[in-house]
């Protein structure tokens, strides 16, 4: 029984929109049954009100007033607490333990491996990750899909004066400025394949050559990667060196997506809407709509679309932030549009824009995501006049949201 009436067989349910017999959840023999119990606010089952129904699987989310509950059949990473919002971001209960592997990995010393879906939080682990080694050193942050085609040597290891005809002053590269730190690689299945060996031999020698020099410089840094792919499958098909996988595979840690932490939705709603320096606050059915979404960019892309919602409701006079707030594409996979052949224009550029803006600006991410070559992106961008450039930092913030952050890294993404 779930309700406002404290009794020997009822969850209490503390919330004033609550009748005091609200609703009963039962398990059946076709499955769970929820039935509502004449409450004077309704029952709602993943959005829709209900009086008794019979669900085969376990629904996502049940509203009473306005109290979500979500469903899970694991129950004990919730007996050990629910989202602890700490000062350098939220940790909810199937984060957690994620978290610990994390810092486990970080104090031992481990190279650790980051797998997950894009926007789930990798590069926030990756600071969690540096945090706990207690180094201290830079947090040196590189994107290898956004390296250019034939630089990778140069930016990775450096270069000596005269090396190149346009090296007029010594540099160094992502490895020597990594040094005493940590060199976080993303989407390392992007690795260009001539720096993979050269990458290896470094972590195994602890030495960097520059291009151009002949003399092997001492180097100390803990490396952590991160990736969207299989690497397992990247090595089966000879893409990825299988000797540089077995170096720096394990310990792998997996991010959750969002559907995985919906515990962790309200919170983080809250906190972006408090980001935006008004007093806004999130309905009940708002939080039940972001909860009910697919949210394919993760949690970049919930907070994105969350301060364009706030937005939008002080634009309109309002501090409760509404269902109609929310953009009509957020949240939804338009990969399907994106693909349709041919699609309409309206939709091609509903498509593009949302991609953009989830993946902040990044033309590689945003045709992956849809499911394109860049090159084909790019034509669309063209042809409807988007500036993949206004959308860059779209959904940036500062601080972690997800998992604790250290102090501010430099980020490579060379154009």
């Amino acid at each position: 029984m779930l309700g406002r009436a404290a009794a020997d067989d009822t969850v209490v349910v503390e919330d004033e929109q609550v009748s005091r017999r609200h609703a009963r959840v039962a398990l059946s023999g076709a499955g769970l049954r929820i039935t509502d119990l004449g409450s004077r606010n309704g029952t709602f089952v993943d959005g829709a009100q209900i009086e008794d129904q019979v669900f085969s699987s376990p629904p996502r989310v049940i509203r009473l007033g306005s109290t979500l509950l979500r469903f899970t059949a694991d129950i004990e990473p919730f007996q050990r607490g629910g989202v602890l919002e700490h000062e350098d971001g939220l940790v909810g209960p199937t984060l957690r333990q994620v978290r610990e592997a994390i810092h486990r990995a970080g104090m031992r010393g481990d190279t650790l491996l980051l797998t997950g879906p894009s926007g789930s939080g990798k590069e926030l682990a990756a600071r969690a990750y540096h945090a706990a080694t207690g180094r201290g050193g830079p947090f040196v942050a590189v994107n290898c899909a956004a390296i250019p085609e034939g630089l990778a040597e140069r930016l990775f290891f450096g270069a000596r004066r005269g090396a190149y005809s346009d090296a007029n002053a010594d540099a160094e590269g992502y490895v020597q400025a990594a040094h005493g730190g940590t060199l976080f690689l993303d989407e390392i299945a992007e690795l260009d394949p001539a720096v993979q060996p050269k990458l290896l031999r470094v972590l195994e020698t602890r030495e960097v050559v520059a291009l151009g020099d002949t003399r092997p410089r001492k180097v100390e840094f803990r490396l952590c990667a991160a990736t969207l792919k299989d690497l397992q499958a990247e090595v089966a098909a000879r893409r990825f060196r299988d000797d540089l996988y077995y170096r720096i595979g394990r310990p792998e840690v997996r991010i959750p997506s969002l559907t995985e932490r919906l515990e962790e939705i309200p919170w983080l709603v809250a906190a972006e809407l408090r980001r935006t320096g008004a007093r806004l606050a999130p309905g009940a059915s708002f939080l039940e709509c972001c909860a009910l979404r697919a949210w394919p960019g993760n949690v970049r892309e919930l907070l994105c679309e969350v301060r364009q919602a706030g937005i939008a409701a002080l634009a309109a006079g309002r501090t409760a932030v509404e269902v109609a707030d929310l953009a009509p594409s957020a949240g939804l996979d338009i990969t399907e549009v994106a693909r349709r052949t041919p699609a309409p224009p309206e939709m091609q550029r509903l498509a593009i824009e949302t991609a953009l803006r989830r993946e902040q600006g990044n033309v590689t991410r945003a045709a992956r995501s849809l499911g394109m070559h860049r090159n084909q992106l790019r034509r669309w961008l063209a042809r409807h006049g988007v500036d993949s450039a206004a959308f860059a930092g779209a959904g940036k913030r500062k601080g972690g949201a997800s998992l604790p952050s250290a102090e501010d890294g430099e980020r490579h993404e060379p154009s």
